[in-house]
């Protein structure tokens, strides 16, 4: 990751620009974006690619193409136009998580929501948490969080 001055509409993580060389292997990430005028927050999910076809040597095959991360903004159509409206300088996106496969992805962004009350607070544009994951797919492969009851 590199360390320069941010932009309007860079990602971080962990205070750093986080660029297309830092994607890896990652599959894709969890990440809260922050309205800096009024304080609202919206947590969400990406992958870095998206299904596709190329057609090679006279035949259709299956690819993974760019999803276009970079510069997205939320499923979210209220922070699209408050993003709209004031200005990307006025937000911050930020990864929470960079996650290895699509149902860690889900599973840490269902969590994030439920953790933080999201769906129950004003100060969330979240208005929907929808996930399905089987066990097998995260059991042993993500590190649980330590909560204590």
């Amino acid at each position: 990751m590199v360390h320069i001055k941010r932009k309007m509409n860079n990602w971080l993580f962990n205070d750093e620009i986080f660029m297309e060389e830092d994607v890896g292997d990652y599959f894709g990430f969890v990440y809260l974006i922050e309205n800096l005028i009024n304080g609202r927050k919206y947590v969400g999910k990406k992958f870095f690619t998206r299904a596709g076809t190329k057609q090679i040597k006279g035949k259709k095959k299956k690819v993974r193409l760019s999803s276009g991360w970079s510069n997205y903004w939320s499923s979210s159509k209220e922070l699209q136009e408050d993003v709209k409206k004031l200005g990307e300088e006025n937000f911050t996106r930020r990864i929470l998580y960079l996650c290895k496969s699509r149902s860690e992805c889900s599973y840490r962004e269902t969590k994030e929501i439920f953790i933080r009350d999201a769906l129950l607070r004003e100060d969330y544009y979240n208005a929907w948490c929808s996930a399905k994951i089987h066990k097998s797919h995260v059991l042993n492969k993500i590190t649980p969080y330590e909560i204590s009851f």
